[in-house]
């Protein structure tokens, strides 16, 4: 594969070999150098660049502001998206529960990670989709909280902090390094993916799951929180089911949800890889 650069004196673009990239299919080393052409005088005229060294930091500062430009893009629609399907057991800690929680956010989250996995893995064989994802995904949320929690309503933030992903989508990148298998890492990492995300969090939820007496009823801090700040929003439904009973305080349901989140996981994982594959080709731009 070839790249036009520049010479030092400025005579115009030359074609010259980049070295192959192993293990990449299609990729640079796929194809067979190309000669080194020097176009000469008529080259120099028409290129925009002075020297090497200018092309150089032009083509540098191209691609931090694209990666910056990549990153923001995927804030904002990984946060929409998340706010979309799972956003009221992220926001408050009265829902972060023994059920619901530990089934939905796994399978709501595996989403953009698999499809940034097939775009990452496929075209730069880089193992680092999900923490990219993730880690963008909590940047928005911390955003979120301090914004629209805390600057506008003074709602405590110790009361509405987001579910801690990184380990998670570790694990993820790390099961996609080791086996190289996207198969594999559909049934191995996305269960590990939901199978983690309970004891991850466990260290920050812990402390609303001690029990406390209100008016003769036994609950955790949790639920009394929730009783002192009622949100509009909240379906009264799921509140009544858990009021007032040990559920509150975890049990083997946590495990079970856990599991089934994660077998659902595998197949939201196998979906959205091909999503990525579908939206990672450029025959879109090839008709601009």
């Amino acid at each position: 594969m070839g790249r036009n650069t520049f010479n030092k004196a400025g005579d115009g673009p030359v074609t010259e070999s980049i070295s192959a990239s192993p293990g990449i299919e299609g990729g640079a080393g796929s194809n067979p150098p190309v000669q080194a052409a020097n176009l000469g005088t008529a080259g120099a005229a028409s290129s925009p660049f002075k020297s090497r060294a200018e092309a150089a930091y032009l083509v540098r500062t191209a691609d931090l502001l694209f990666l910056t430009a990549l990153f923001l893009i995927m804030i904002g629609g990984y946060h929409v998206h998340a706010m979309l399907t799972m956003g009221d057991w992220d926001f408050w800690v009265d829902w972060k529960d023994r059920r619901f929680w530990p089934t939905v956010l796994p399978i709501m989250l595996i989403t953009f990670p698999a499809a940034a996995h097939y775009y990452f893995w496929n075209h730069f064989r880089l193992p680092i989709g999900a923490t990219f994802l993730c880690l963008g995904l909590l940047v928005g949320e911390w955003i979120n909280r301090y914004v629209n929690f805390w600057g506008w309503t003074f709602f405590p933030i110790s009361l509405v902090w987001p579910t801690s992903l990184i380990p998670m989508a570790l694990f993820l990148d790390l099961v996609l390094l080791l086996s190289k298998s996207w198969i594999i890492t559909s049934i191995v990492g996305a269960m590990g993916f939901s199978l983690l995300m309970y004891p991850n969090n466990w260290v920050i939820l812990a402390p609303f799951h001690q029990p406390t007496e209100q008016y003769g009823l036994l609950m955790s801090v949790a639920d009394l929180i929730g009783f002192h700040y009622v949100r509009t929003s909240m379906p009264e439904y799921i509140r009544i089911i858990e009021r007032g009973t040990m559920r509150t305080f975890g049990k083997d349901v946590v495990g079970v949800a856990a599991f089934f989140a994660g077998f659902v996981s595998m197949i939201v994982y196998f979906v959205w890889w091909f999503i990525g594959k579908m939206f990672s080709t450029v025959k879109y731009m090839e008709k601009i």
